[in-house]
């Protein structure tokens, strides 16, 4: 029996998983206030004209590509990748077929808030769940941050330059996490920056785009329910010109006994 798990957060007025500076806006027209939208296409018609006096309901968005659970494409960490060799591709030039791929899941969770996680983590929870990454295998990582709670934005460990690059120098072209950022909570990272001064921690998971070209999917949720591999994602991301990320519909597909 093949089953779906949904891993997609909503776009949603109600619940913050954004900074203020980029929380999503949905403004709501329903059944009832709508009907003169409809009279617009046909001169005399009145309210009563319609089934219940109803119209339609329509909504009316203002967000950015990295509301919800969306990809950013290689264009979002830098201008160009392969060590400065190729302009970065935005969203719209995204290879469709990366995006429905065998699925593995690196459970750090148990690592502190802001944690950076580095190769030799990735590698040991590899051989922890004995699996040997394969090209063009999607990992997700379940990062302790948990959708819907308090301080969202604040929460989980992070992938750091050494992690990813372990990840991409394998064949791996597209990664995910539940948390807000791929990175460390930038509150965590400031505060090293400000001990060291060294700019090559800030951003460091994103930035390893610049080597290595990958896509990166963010706020993800219900990792918990996959187990670590024997699933396929479907990730396909909303084609915006030019875009550095776009709203996806991340659902893992198991094939039950």
């Amino acid at each position: 029996m093949t089953r779906f798990i949904d891993l997609s957060i909503p776009i949603t007025n109600d619940v913050i998983s954004d900074p203020p500076i980029m929380q999503p806006q949905i403004t709501y027209m329903t059944h009832e206030k709508t009907w003169e939208q409809i009279a617009m296409f046909f001169p005399g018609l009145t309210r009563d004209d319609l089934p219940d006096g109803e119209g339609w309901a329509v909504e009316s968005l203002s967000l950015s590509t990295h509301n919800g659970t969306h990809m950013d494409a290689p264009w979002h960490f830098h201008s160009t990748t392969d060590s400065g060799a190729t302009p970065a591709p935005s969203i719209d030039e995204a290879p469709l077929e990366l995006f429905f791929r065998p699925g593995v899941k690196l459970d750090f969770s148990g690592m502190p808030t802001g944690y950076v996680i580095g190769a030799a983590e990735v590698e040991a929870e590899l051989n922890r769940i004995e699996y040997i990454l394969k090209p063009l295998d999607i990992v997700l990582v379940q990062s302790g941050a948990v959708y819907g709670t308090e301080n969202f934005t604040d929460q989980g460990c992070g992938m750091g330059e050494e992690a990813t690059l372990y990840l991409t120098e394998r064949g791996v072209q597209v990664v995910g996490t539940d948390a807000w950022s791929w990175d460390a909570p930038f509150s965590y990272t400031a505060k090293r920056w400000a001990e060291s001064r060294d700019p090559s921690i800030i951003w460091e998971g994103h930035k390893a785009g610049r080597i290595n070209p990958y896509y990166q999917i963010e706020k993800l949720t219900n990792l918990t329910s996959l187990p670590a591999f024997g699933w396929t994602l479907s990730c396909f991301p909303i084609k915006i010109e030019r875009a550095s990320a776009g709203w996806i519909r991340a659902v893992a597909i198991l094939q039950d006994p």
